[in-house]
């Protein structure tokens, strides 16, 4: 369990520091619109970075529904595509994947804002839009549960 900890704390090693306020970040719609990261104050809120190339999001991807599901109203959970070719390709990963929780679309500048080095990155975030923590790799619902609501 301890060699499991470790390898942990070495993959987020670089991620945003608990405590920090990620602000002004801009994430497009599907649809072409924006939606400023903020906007999700007010719950606890999951926001899972994917890559529709990367069969661990995938494997993931069902425990993110889950999550969704088992939160209800007391939380969000949101996903960034950030490291895709075309919208198409977003759209087919969605369609053959079955997501049905939010999908918003990442650039380069968002990950570089989040340090994300690895897909999927999730990071939790409190309701004031504090960083509470973040992960990488395949994470179980119940793992995701965890570091969202407690």
């Amino acid at each position: 369990m301890l060699v499991v900890a470790a390898i942990g704390a070495w993959q987020i090693r670089d991620h945003v520091a608990s405590g920090t306020v990620v602000s002004g970040v801009t994430l497009r719609s599907l649809d072409g619109g924006s939606r400023l990261l903020s906007s999700f104050r007010g719950k606890p809120t999951a926001v899972a970075f994917w890559a529709p190339w990367c069969s661990v999001c995938k494997a993931e991807s069902g425990n993110l529904s889950w999550l969704a599901k088992l939160v209800g109203e007391r939380a969000q959970v949101v996903s960034v595509a950030a490291a895709y070719d075309s919208l198409q390709e977003v759209r087919t990963y969605i369609t053959d994947q079955q997501v049905d929780y939010q999908v918003l679309l990442g650039d380069d500048e968002v990950v570089r804002t989040f340090r994300i080095e690895a897909f999927p990155t999730v990071y939790f975030l409190d309701a004031e839009g504090r960083v509470k923590g973040s992960v990488s790799g395949y994470t179980t619902t119940f793992g995701l549960l965890a570091r969202l609501l407690f």
